[in-house]
This record gives structure tokens, C-alpha cells and sequence, in this order.
């Protein structure tokens, strides 16, 4: 049969409108040839013999006239032993082997394999002749890593299959065979170590959906004790320019209790992503202590690289962690910046001429935002054991604005908002997440009755600041100053941690359990001052006394040390008797 093949008769930007006598499909791939290069593109409307093709590359040259080729075949990447360590692009080229084949400046039209070809993996089979196989299972293993690299049968296949032939202890290629399948109705399936699967189609084999509730330990305080987010659950984090997003995504991913972190640069200014690609590779993985690159991967879309593909690397690295997901692994997946990746929407439909929404994004553009954090979720396999897909997405609202379309249809839809502020980052209280303004639907790692008491106090102590703001410290009443003096002390002792300390860095679930359990005691006791002078005095000091302690490893004999005198502090102007 001959290739299925258009004529473009319209260009805006990386707009193509492509008239074609054969059936296309939506989300089919196609190639748009120009001299000897061919750029990659994949059709998003089709009206009539009409079809709308956005381009992955810069369209400059490409004219009225020239041949489009359609490849029959979805947007999809490559799924196998391989990917952890990787830089990709957005179409999942490896920007390494990228760079070594086209130098410094990336051509147009050059696209690798996501796999290397040649390389050879260790593969031990665990199913055998004669077995009946679903989508899904595991058919044997291949080590990557730390990890045991599960190779399924094709998430695709729908019924059951019958393993006919399974290869023997070895090493292969990513493209050898190694088990025939057969169908029901004879239908025979050759498996590789490798498959490939449509990247805006959801991974669904696996037995159930469970609903996430189990607290996922980031170690950092003020999101785990009161703004928590839940194994499997989605979480945002908008904030303006500066106000420590990279540096909270590097904490998050550095210490959170997941197995593997996929970090998607969809779009961000080049030189965060640079920052991102520097740094990961320096930091040290706590459970292994190599480097924590060995148990990540990273979609690398700049905000100067053609809009189209911020969409596609959104795609890419969801597809990806639902992935590792079928293998009974935890997975945090990362997008900054969700804003830009809604900005290529804006683009994209403006040029299809759609009727925009508020402040011309896409009408559908809550909806979209819906199905990206829906991929994300705990699930039961089918051999019973679990895998989850955390979603943490950032987001860059211009000015800090939180009421602007992406932000307001982001949390429609996630389980936590971790809301960062310009205020508390220029007054270097790090992290800058805004306590008055956050929340989470998710239960944390210390009783809910007690965070309840400590969020009362910090919205409390706001209002006496305010007040005070107008009347004057003279003019507040000495309750109502300890009030706010208790606020400044869970904020300065608690809620703010040293990114870059060894043991204040990352503070352990048993370890915020202990130490809030004590705080909350101290800040349900009634206290008796003579003035505010005192009053002031008294929280200076036991607010460092409080940050030496968050410094001591808990092991240390200093720890209890510095426990009992706190107490000892405390009991001084204690009212309880």
C-alpha cells in the first residue's frame, strides 16, 4: 500500500492546515517534508479532508504546497530498561546523544532513539510456556539500577495470552524478542524489552483505583505536619518568580519517600532549567548515597523551544511514570512549569481560531488540566502488589496572581495547595509556603487535633498583627500579644527549615511527630508575664533554643538536652500548675 500523504495549503507559525485524500486519525503523527528534512508534527483537528497539525520544530521554509506524510501511528514513546538517568526533550530525544550528533545548536529534523539500540540487559524470565498472561504482567525482569525493571506484557493486548515461547537467562537488546504470545483467536504477539504506548492514552492495566490516603513523607515540616500531600495524590505549587520553587522541588525530590523522580521542564526560562540540570546530578540520593540522577529522569522543554513541544514533554513524562508505576513503584512526578505548558495551549488555539476563555486561554483548558492530574493515582496491579504516581505541578502567575485561569482550574482539581508568597520569601522565611493561605485534603503524619490548635494560633496571631498594625504594640493587650508571640514562634521554630543544613534539611515523620507533640503542649499552656518586654524576651529565646534543637540529630545526647530545657523554660512561666 502506498504511504498515506497531504499537501499543506495554509501555515500560521507552527500551524499547519494539510488537505488529504486518505483517513488520518486525531493524535496521528505525521512529518511535514521539507528538502531532506522532515519535521515531526502530529494532527490535533481534522475537519472534513482538512486536517490541523501543530509542529514539534521552528517552520521556517516550509511553504504552501509541500508534502505531509502520515504515519498511521499515535504520539507515543518508547517504554523499557533504560530511561532512569536520561535527559530527554519533549519527543523524548536524548538531549546527550542530541547534542553529540548535531553540536551546540540542535537541528531541525533530528530525531533519535529514546533506547539505546546496542546496549545489553540481563534479562531472567519468571513466566514460562504454557502461561496464561494478561496485559500488564510481568513476563520477567532486567536490574536497572537499584531497581528490578519488570518487562510486561503490552499494556495494549486486550483478553488473554498464552506464553508459547520465553527466552532463556541472557543478555539482549532492547529490540530482541524475548517471549511469543499467542490470543484466543490465534493472533501472535512478538515482546521485546521494549514497547511503545500513546502518550495522551491513560495506562490502565492494573486490577483497581484505590483512593490515596497513606501521607507521603517529603521531610519537609510545613508540608507534612499541615499541609500534607497523600501517596498518589496531586499537589500544586504556585508562586511568583524567587520565591523558592526549584529549591523546594530539589528538597521534595531529594528526601520524599518514592522510588523514582521525573522531573518535567515543560517550559521553564532556560537558565532554571540549566540550574536543574547542574544540580541533580550533584545531589546525593539519602537511601543509596550515589547520586540521586541514578533514580531520576528529566523532561527538558525551555520556554525558547518551539510551544508545541511543552505539551508533548507534559505527556511524555506522565506516560513515563505511569510506566514505572506498572512495576509496583512509587512515583513522583514534578511538572514546572505548568503555566507555560497552558500558555502553548493559549497559543495552539488562538492559531485554530477557537473561542478563548478568560484571558484567552482555551475554553476547555479546566478539562485538560483535569486529565493530566487524573493520571496520576494508586493502584492495585494485578499480581496485588501497589504503584503510585504523584502529580506536583508548579505554577508562575503573573505578579503572584492566584485568581489568573491556570491557577483557579489547578486547584479545581488537586488534593493540596502549597501557595508560596512574595512576602515570606523577602523575609527569608524559607519555605516560602504561605500558612494562612495553604490547605490539604490529605490527613498528615501528626493527629489532626493538634495541627488544628497550631493553624488556630497562626491565623490569630495574624489578626493581632494587624491589629497592632493600627493601634500599636502599646495599644494590644498582653494576652493578645502572647497570642502573636506564639504565632512568630511556630512560624520562626517550625514551619521555617535551613534547606541546606544536615539534619534541619529533612526532619523524619517520628521526628516531627515528637517534636510537635511537644510544641503543642507548649502552646496549649497559659503563660504569665509581667510586661511585653519580658514577654518578647522569653519567645526570642526559646525560639533559638527551639531552632538548636532542630539542628541536633535526634540520636544525640544534645537532643534531650536541649528537651529539657525547653521544658524547663517553659515551666517557668507556666500558669498550669
Amino acid at each position: 500500500m502506498s504511504e498515506n500523504s497531504g499537501t499543506i495549503i495554509g501555515i500560521n507559525g507552527n500551524l499547519l492546515t494539510v488537505e488529504f485524500t486518505r483517513a488520518v486519525v486525531q493524535n496521528e503523527v505525521a512529518y511535514a517534508v521539507m528538502a531532506d528534512r522532515r519535521l515531526k508534527a502530529e494532527v490535533i483537528r481534522i475537519r472534513g479532508s482538512y486536517a490541523d497539525l501543530q509542529v514539534f520544530e521552528d517552520t521556517t521554509g516550509l511553504k504552501e504546497g509541500d508534502r505531509v506524510r502520515f504515519t498511521g501511528e499515535l504520539l507515543a514513546v518508547e517504554l523499557g530498561p533504560g530511561l532512569l538517568t536520561q535527559v530527554f526533550d519533549g519527543l523524548q530525544n536524548p538531549l546527550p546523544q542530541l547534542a553529540e550528533h548535531c553540536g551546540f545548536f540542535l537541528q531541525r529534523g533530528v530525531y533519535l532513539d529514546a533506547l539505546p539500540r546496542d546496549r545489553l540487559w540481563a534479562f531472567s524470565p519468571t513466566a514460562a510456556p504454557g502461561d496464561r498472561v494478561t496485559a500488564g504482567e510481568a513476563l520477567g525482569s532486567v536490574p536497572e539500577g537499584i531497581f528490578q525493571h519488570r518487562i510486561m506484557v503490552p499494556f495494549g493486548l486486550r483478553g488473554a495470552f498464552t506464553v508459547e515461547r520465553i527466552a532463556a537467562p541472557g543478555d539482549y537488546t532492547v529490540s530482541h524478542p524475548i517471549a511469543t504470545l499467542r490470543g484466543a483467536d490465534n493472533e501472535v504477539v512478538e515482546v521485546t524489552l521494549m514497547q511503545r504506548w500513546p502518550v495522551k492514552m491513560p495506562i490502565r492495566a492494573y486490577r483497581e483505583r484505590l483512593r490515596p490516603g497513606e501521607p507521603l513523607v517529603t521531610k519537609v515540616r510545613i508540608i507534612d505536619t499541615f499541609y500534607p500531600v497523600a501517596r498518589g495524590g496531586t499537589y500544586c505549587i504556585p508562586g511568583p518568580f524567587g520565591a523558592g520553587k526549584t529549591v523546594l522541588q530539589q528538597i521534595t525530590s531529594r528526601y520524599a519517600d518514592v522510588d523514582i523522580v521525573i522531573i518535567a521542564a515543560c517550559g521553564e526560562r532556560a537558565g532554571e532549567v540549566v540550574e536543574t540540570l547542574r544540580e541533580f546530578p550533584q545531589l546525593t540520593d539519602p537511601r543509596t548515597g550515589k547520586s540521586l540522577m541514578d533514580r531520576t529522569l528529566i523532561i527538558c522543554n525551555t520556554s525558547s523551544m518551539p510551544v508545541a513541544a511543552r505539551e508533548a514533554s507534559v505527556y511524555t513524562a506522565v506516560t513515563i511514570a505511569e510506566y514505572y508505576r506498572q512495576m509496583g513503584l512509587n512515583v513522583l512526578l514534578l511538572a514546572d512549569s505548568t503555566s507555560r505548558w497552558a500558555q502553548a495551549l493559549r497559543e495552539m488555539s488562538g492559531r485554530l481560531e477557537e473561542i478563548p476563555g478568560e484571558e484567552a486561554f482555551p475554553a476547555y483548558l479546566e478539562s485538560v488540566i483535569a486529565a493530566f492530574y487524573e493520571r496520576g493515582g494508586i493502584v492495585r496491579l494485578k499480581d496485588g502488589s501497589l504503584g503510585s504516581v504523584t502529580i506536583g505541578g508548579t505554577v508562575s502567575p503573573a505578579g503572584g496572581n492566584f485568581e489568573e485561569p491556570v491557577t483557579q482550574s489547578t486547584l479545581k482539581v488537586v488534593g493540596a495547595f502549597h501557595g508560596l508568597s512574595r512576602e515570606r520569601s523577602d523575609q527569608r522565611r524559607f519555605p516560602a509556603i504561605d500558612p494562612l493561605d495553604s490547605w490539604s485534603q490529605y490527613s498528615g503524619v501528626v493527629a489532626a487535633e493538634q495541627v488544628s490548635l497550631a493553624r488556630g494560633i497562626l491565623h490569630s496571631g495574624n489578626e493581632v498583627k494587624q491589629m497592632m498594625k493600627v493601634v500599636g504594640e502599646e495599644g494590644t493587650s498582653i494576652d493578645d500579644f502572647v497570642v502573636f508571640l506564639k504565632s512568630e514562634y511556630i512560624d520562626a521554630a517550625y514551619l521555617q527549615q535551613d534547606a541546606y543544613h544536615e539534619v534541619d534539611g529533612a526532619s523524619s515523620a517520628e521526628r516531627q511527630r515528637y517534636v510537635f507533640e511537644r510544641i503543642h503542649r507548649l502552646l496549649g499552656s497559659r503563660m504569665s508575664f509581667n510586661d511585653k518586654d519580658s514577654a518578647r524576651r522569653f519567645f526570642q529565646s526559646l525560639t533559638q533554643t527551639t531552632r538548636d534543637w532542630n539542628r541536633v540529630d535526634q540520636n544525640d545526647a544534645d537532643f534531650l538536652q536541649i528537651e529539657r530545657q525547653l521544658e524547663q523554660m517553659i515551666a517557668e512561666v507556666s500558669q498550669d500548675a
